[in-house]
């Protein structure tokens, strides 16, 4: 037998030697982000949850995220550190890669309309004296509460 013989390779620790689980956050590399234009350039998206929580998306190919947001969709590439850390400050915790599904932009156009149709409102001369002749009122009643 020689002095140097080759030790039985045996793991310190079986934990080390498994797979880890499928809910563990894996890097995903450079991640094609969407953008919008804002006043200092562009700025990263974010979007809701099924459950109403907001998340930082990011799409592994530019062709997915033409599929799910659109080919008219602006996007950068940042890694998956870099996206967490300009989502952290906003209290945007969570990542989705590769979402699928999104819903479809609101119809702001529809909610001008409605907006206008009301607006007469607002501004119908009849209500603002109704509001008028009631604050009168509330600063009589104070008035009067005041001189006894």
């Amino acid at each position: 037998m020689s002095p140097v013989e080759p030790a039985e390779k045996t793991p310190a620790d079986p934990a080390a030697t498994e797979d880890p689980e499928p809910a563990e956050p894996v890097p995903a590399g450079l991640l094609f982000v969407p953008v919008r234009p804002g006043p200092a350039g562009c700025t990263a998206r974010f979007f809701r949850t099924p459950l109403g929580g907001r998340t930082a998306v990011g799409f592994t190919s530019a062709a997915r995220l033409a599929a799910t947001l659109g080919s008219e969709q602006a996007c950068i590439r940042l890694s998956e550190p870099a996206l967490r850390a300009l989502a952290a400050p906003l209290g945007v915790t969570a990542l989705t890669v590769d979402p699928q599904f999104s819903a479809p932009a609101a119809d702001r156009t529809a909610a001008a309309e409605r907006e206008r149709a009301n607006s007469w409102r607002r501004r119908h001369p009849q209500h603002v004296g109704a509001l008028r002749v009631t604050g009168a009122a509330a600063v009589v009643a104070c008035l009067n509460l005041l001189i006894g």
